[in-house]
Protein backbone atom coordinates (compact mmCIF):
# COMPACT_ATOMS: atom_id res chain seq x y z
CA UNK A 1 0.00 0.00 0.00
CA UNK A 2 1.19 3.74 -0.77
CA UNK A 3 1.59 5.47 2.03
CA UNK A 4 0.03 8.82 2.73
CA UNK A 5 3.11 10.40 3.82
CA UNK A 6 4.81 9.62 0.67
CA UNK A 7 2.19 11.14 -1.20
CA UNK A 8 2.10 14.64 1.14
CA UNK A 9 6.18 14.68 0.55
CA UNK A 10 5.71 14.50 -3.27
CA UNK A 11 3.11 17.42 -3.58
CA UNK A 12 4.77 19.61 -1.26
CA UNK A 13 7.76 18.81 -3.46
CA UNK A 14 5.49 19.96 -6.28
CA UNK A 15 3.82 23.04 -4.46
CA UNK A 16 7.41 24.42 -3.53
CA UNK A 17 7.89 27.77 -4.83
CA UNK A 18 4.17 28.04 -6.17
CA UNK A 19 0.71 29.97 -4.49
CA UNK A 20 -0.86 26.81 -4.37
CA UNK A 21 -1.55 24.58 -1.24
CA UNK A 22 -2.38 21.52 0.04
CA UNK A 23 -6.00 20.90 1.41
CA UNK A 24 -6.05 16.95 1.85
CA UNK A 25 -4.43 13.87 0.48
CA UNK A 26 -6.42 10.73 1.04
CA UNK A 27 -5.19 7.04 0.39
CA UNK A 28 -7.55 4.41 0.13
CA UNK A 29 -6.73 0.71 1.29
CA UNK A 30 -6.98 -0.51 -2.75
CA UNK A 31 -4.46 2.62 -3.35
CA UNK A 32 -6.61 5.19 -5.00
CA UNK A 33 -5.22 8.31 -4.45
CA UNK A 34 -7.18 11.99 -4.16
CA UNK A 35 -5.26 15.21 -3.84
CA UNK A 36 -6.85 18.34 -3.65
CA UNK A 37 -4.99 21.74 -3.89
CA UNK A 38 -6.37 25.13 -3.57
CA UNK A 39 -5.14 29.01 -4.86
CA UNK A 40 -6.09 31.77 -3.81
CA UNK A 41 -7.56 32.72 -7.45
CA UNK A 42 -8.90 29.31 -7.81
CA UNK A 43 -6.97 26.23 -9.78
CA UNK A 44 -6.06 25.80 -13.08
CA UNK A 45 -7.06 22.31 -14.74
CA UNK A 46 -3.24 22.61 -16.62
CA UNK A 47 -1.95 22.78 -12.86
CA UNK A 48 -3.97 19.80 -12.05
CA UNK A 49 -2.24 17.88 -15.04
CA UNK A 50 1.30 19.02 -13.94
CA UNK A 51 0.79 17.71 -10.94
CA UNK A 52 -0.67 14.64 -11.83
CA UNK A 53 2.42 14.14 -14.04
CA UNK A 54 4.86 14.78 -11.35
CA UNK A 55 3.63 12.55 -9.12
CA UNK A 56 3.27 9.68 -11.81
CA UNK A 57 7.16 10.46 -12.32
CA UNK A 58 7.80 9.85 -8.20
CA UNK A 59 5.19 6.69 -8.29
CA UNK A 60 6.43 3.62 -9.36
CA UNK A 61 3.46 1.49 -11.11
CA UNK A 62 5.69 -1.43 -11.34
CA UNK A 63 5.83 -1.76 -7.49
CA UNK A 64 2.24 -1.10 -6.45
CA UNK A 65 -0.69 -0.22 -8.83
CA UNK A 66 -2.97 3.06 -8.37
CA UNK A 67 -5.61 5.15 -9.27
CA UNK A 68 -4.51 8.74 -8.98
CA UNK A 69 -7.30 11.67 -9.18
CA UNK A 70 -6.00 15.30 -8.57
CA UNK A 71 -8.30 18.27 -8.33
CA UNK A 72 -9.10 21.35 -6.21
CA UNK A 73 -10.98 21.70 -2.85
CA UNK A 74 -14.52 22.61 -4.65
CA UNK A 75 -16.31 25.82 -4.51
CA UNK A 76 -18.65 25.63 -1.96
CA UNK A 77 -17.26 22.42 -0.45
CA UNK A 78 -16.30 23.22 3.82
CA UNK A 79 -13.09 24.24 4.73
CA UNK A 80 -10.62 22.37 5.38
CA UNK A 81 -7.19 24.22 6.26
CA UNK A 82 -6.58 27.40 7.84
CA UNK A 83 -5.61 28.67 4.49
CA UNK A 84 -8.83 28.82 3.23
CA UNK A 85 -9.61 30.95 6.03
CA UNK A 86 -7.51 33.42 5.02
CA UNK A 87 -8.06 33.05 1.33
CA UNK A 88 -11.70 34.62 1.99
CA UNK A 89 -11.27 36.99 4.62
CA UNK A 90 -13.61 40.14 3.74
CA UNK A 91 -16.01 37.18 1.63
CA UNK A 92 -19.38 36.29 2.53
CA UNK A 93 -19.31 32.65 4.68
CA UNK A 94 -21.91 30.06 5.77
CA UNK A 95 -20.73 28.57 9.19
CA UNK A 96 -22.73 25.72 10.72
CA UNK A 97 -22.48 26.24 14.39
CA UNK A 98 -22.02 22.87 16.57
CA UNK A 99 -25.55 24.16 18.42
CA UNK A 100 -27.28 24.29 15.40
CA UNK A 101 -27.33 27.66 13.83
CA UNK A 102 -26.43 27.87 10.76
CA UNK A 103 -24.97 31.63 10.30
CA UNK A 104 -24.01 34.08 7.00
CA UNK A 105 -21.96 36.93 7.32
CA UNK A 106 -18.71 38.04 6.42
CA UNK A 107 -15.01 36.46 7.64
CA UNK A 108 -13.66 38.87 8.92
CA UNK A 109 -10.81 37.53 10.71
CA UNK A 110 -8.42 33.99 11.28
CA UNK A 111 -6.72 32.86 12.82
CA UNK A 112 -4.93 29.43 14.24
CA UNK A 113 -6.91 29.55 17.23
CA UNK A 114 -10.43 31.05 16.22
CA UNK A 115 -11.90 33.13 13.41
CA UNK A 116 -14.39 36.36 13.36
CA UNK A 117 -18.15 36.20 11.54
CA UNK A 118 -20.01 39.39 11.27
CA UNK A 119 -23.45 39.07 10.97
CA UNK A 120 -26.53 41.71 10.80
CA UNK A 121 -28.66 41.37 13.52
CA UNK A 122 -32.18 42.85 13.86
CA UNK A 123 -31.87 45.28 17.14
CA UNK A 124 -35.03 47.59 18.42
CA UNK A 125 -33.21 50.75 18.92
CA UNK A 126 -34.76 52.76 21.90
CA UNK A 127 -36.82 55.16 20.65
CA UNK A 128 -37.34 53.08 17.09
CA UNK A 129 -40.52 52.00 15.87
CA UNK A 130 -39.22 48.78 13.62
CA UNK A 131 -35.89 47.01 14.68
CA UNK A 132 -32.65 48.32 11.84
CA UNK A 133 -30.07 45.67 10.89
CA UNK A 134 -26.99 46.41 12.60
CA UNK A 135 -23.54 44.46 12.27
CA UNK A 136 -22.14 42.85 14.85
CA UNK A 137 -19.02 40.21 15.25
CA UNK A 138 -19.14 36.72 16.52
CA UNK A 139 -15.89 35.16 17.60
CA UNK A 140 -15.76 31.21 17.10
CA UNK A 141 -13.68 28.26 17.71
CA UNK A 142 -12.54 25.85 15.14
CA UNK A 143 -14.19 23.40 17.46
CA UNK A 144 -17.39 25.67 18.49
CA UNK A 145 -17.98 24.67 14.23
CA UNK A 146 -19.57 21.88 11.87
CA UNK A 147 -18.48 23.76 8.86
CA UNK A 148 -17.46 26.68 7.30
CA UNK A 149 -17.87 26.99 3.81
CA UNK A 150 -17.76 30.16 1.11
CA UNK A 151 -21.41 31.69 0.13
CA UNK A 152 -22.04 31.06 -3.58
CA UNK A 153 -23.98 34.23 -4.44
CA UNK A 154 -25.92 34.88 -7.37
CA UNK A 155 -26.96 38.63 -6.91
Amino acid sequence: MIEKRTVCQIVEEWLEGKDYFLVEVTVSPDDKIVVEIDHAEGVWIEDCVELSRYMESKLNREEEDYELEVGSAGIGQPFKVLQQYYNHLGLDVEVLVKDGRKLVGVLKEANEENFTLTVQKKVKLEGDKRPKLVDEDEVFTYEQIKYTKYLISFK
